[in-house]
């Protein structure tokens, strides 16, 4: 069964619903002792330079946000230089509460559908290599370790460790 759920790119008019999403999902790994994303960690202004540089995207559900996610054109300071052969997902959320089961993977699979629709082969993201339940979850959705960034920038300069993930694209 494919969760009902639609999609629409984010606009500036979108920016507390973002950040509400991230603060929702940060509680929501707070309680569940995830030690990933802080409430309060991404602003308005962070959605601002996405939406205005790349791409952010919401689903929605029954008239409802139910999750949010970015799709980046390059990423070097997890991956370095690469060729333009790939899209990067970046904070993949879901509303714990709102979003019907299966939201999670209707999101990467909308972002899929962009890359590849972009004509690019490889879908990429990232996850804090010290979250194994977020690991466990993308190879389930087909995704493959292809490598480690241990000293990832955090936006207040502090460093962390990355495992970086990719999933090859067919092409319809």
């Amino acid at each position: 069964m494919t969760t009902q759920v639609t999609f629409r790119q984010a606009d500036e008019r979108d920016l507390d619903l973002l950040v509400g999403l991230f603060d929702g999902a940060a509680l929501w790994m707070l309680r569940n002792g995830i030690d990933q994303w802080k409430p309060g960690g991404k602003s308005a202004e962070h959605f601002r330079e996405r939406i205005a540089s790349g791409e952010v995207w919401l689903a929605s559900h029954a008239g409802r946000a139910v999750g949010a996610y970015e799709l980046w054109w390059e990423d070097e300071q997890a991956w370095g230089p690469q060729p333009p052969v790939a899209g990067y997902v970046h904070r993949l959320m879901a509303d714990r509460e709102a979003a019907p089961a299966g939201t999670g993977r209707a999101l990467l699979a909308h972002a899929e559908e962009r890359i590849a629709a972009r004509g690019r082969a490889v879908a990429r993201l990232d996850c804090v290599s010290s979250n194994p339940r977020l690991r466990t979850y993308y190879e389930a959705a087909g995704y493959r370790v292809v490598g480690e960034e241990p000293g990832k920038v955090a936006a207040d300069g502090t460093r962390y460790g990355v495992t970086l993930m990719e999933r090859p694209l067919t092409r319809p």
